[in-house]
């Protein structure tokens, strides 16, 4: 048997390939808008201007961003081989991104009285990862 095998019959963790550039441009204190005009695919960029509109007060801003970083990272989840449910762990750094969006969404969303929407996307959150469910809130 596997060290690697998944006894509980569930689908496999899904660790998002490393993608180093958006989070070093990030980490060195470059704008994110910046960093999402540059690499439009990186949801670390996008949740990152979701949380600074949030906290400014423009709670409509954050959600439109979170919901683009979160569609970018259900794209990369999908090319990960992810089948729509399944662990995303916060362990794996790649992953950061993608689950920070959908922490945004799911409080712009509650935010803006999308109740519905902020329970599927605080239920997806903890269903993927609750490190990150947990980290998060």
């Amino acid at each position: 048997m596997s060290i690697h095998e998944n006894l509980l019959g569930g689908p496999a963790p899904t660790h998002l390939p490393d993608d180093p550039e958006p989070r070093e441009l990030l980490a060195a204190g470059t704008p994110p808008a910046e960093v999402a005009a540059k690499y439009p695919t990186s949801s670390l960029a996008w949740a990152q201007l979701a949380d600074e509109a949030y906290e400014g007060g423009r709670v409509v801003e954050s959600y439109a961003y979170a919901r683009t970083g979160y569609h970018r990272g259900l794209d990369s989840l999908r090319r990960a081989g992810w089948k729509g449910h399944g662990p995303v762990p916060f362990e794996h750094e790649p992953n950061r991104g993608f689950l920070r969006a959908l922490h945004a969404l799911a409080r712009a969303a509650g935010s803006i009285g999308e109740t519905e929407e902020h329970e599927r996307c605080t239920t997806f959150l903890r269903d993927s990862s609750p490190t990150a469910a947990d980290i998060l809130s």
